[in-house]
């Protein structure tokens, strides 16, 4: 844990996520049709998708830039939180009526479902239950599990029935919960995100990590899993936000990655940006750190 001089503030959340992407109409029709998004803007290389006037995804064509590679570091999934089993439930049903579902899990303090885009980034859609309802350890981090989902239970809460209509926009509220992360090296992962950006560590195991700001669960999650070894080059995250309630967190977050790179080798590198900073990890995995 940090000292709370160093912790983020609990008003920080993730922002927008930017994909580069092949095939800019395909990409775009699954987080439309599937996921559930509204088209905010739309050109012939870029596309946003978000809820209301709220941009949550960036779409960037890149049709020369090759494939990501089995080796490379980059994106686990997208986590698209959304505000209730209900809505969880009709994200089921588009998924099942105009895609395919991966995975569902019952993590404790949320429910799950997992599946691919066309090009193979990872999405999760999920809800939160309630935080008085999460389970929480002796020094009181949120406990989470892998369990099985209750799919069934979940459709129906939005009345998945033979009269159900299917729904094709998430509602209101629906936001980018958290980023997960594939990396080379977790050591090097907390470097960034816990000792300079100021997130602190929930959950620790030998192969994953999720930190959070204000007792969340996880705003980004890291792991070993498949290995990955070489820095993120090829198509898939260009990057990612960190939105910051004001100026003076996101001067802490620049005095804290200066501290850092002065303690040792870095092993990230750090531009401005008109809006904020951008902090490039040693995986090459670029976050943008901005206020509100």
């Amino acid at each position: 844990m940090n000292d709370d001089g160093n912790r983020l503030p609990a008003e920080t959340r993730i922002g927008r996520t930017a994909l580069r992407v092949a095939d800019l109409d395909e990409t775009t029709a699954f987080y439309r049709d599937v996921v559930g998004l509204a088209v905010l803007d739309r050109g012939d290389e870029r596309a946003t998708l978000g809820v209301g006037e709220t941009p949550l995804l960036a779409l960037e064509r890149d049709a020369d830039r090759p494939a990501r590679k089995r080796s490379d570091a980059g994106l686990f999934h997208t986590a698209f939180r959304v505000p209730s089993r209900a809505a969880l439930g009709e994200a089921l049903a588009r998924v099942r009526e105009r895609w395919r579902l991966d995975g569902a899990s019952d993590h404790l303090v949320s429910e799950a479902l997992y599946l691919d885009d066309p090009e193979g980034n990872g999405v999760e859609i999920y809800r939160d239950r309630p935080r008085e309802e999460w389970p929480t350890d002796a020094d009181g981090t949120p406990r989470m599990a892998t369990e099985p989902l209750d799919v069934e239970g979940v459709a129906a809460a939005a009345g998945d029935g033979a009269d159900a209509v299917l729904v094709d926009r998430v509602p209101a509220g629906t936001d980018v919960g958290h980023v997960h992360l594939e990396v080379a090296s977790l050591s090097a992962f907390e470097a960034v995100y816990v000792d300079g950006l100021g997130f602190e560590v929930g959950t620790r195991g030998p192969d994953v990590r999720f930190v959070a700001a204000g007792g969340y669960h996880h705003h980004l999650g890291a792991n070993t899993w498949r290995g990955r070894t070489t820095p993120a080059a090829g198509r898939g995250l260009a990057w990612f936000e960190v939105i910051v309630p004001d100026a003076a967190a996101l001067d802490a977050v620049r005095a804290r990655l200066d501290a850092v790179a002065a303690e040792a080798d870095a092993e990230f590198a750090v531009a401005e940006r008109g809006d904020g900073i951008a902090v490039t990890d040693a995986d090459g995995i670029e976050v943008r750190v901005r206020t509100a």
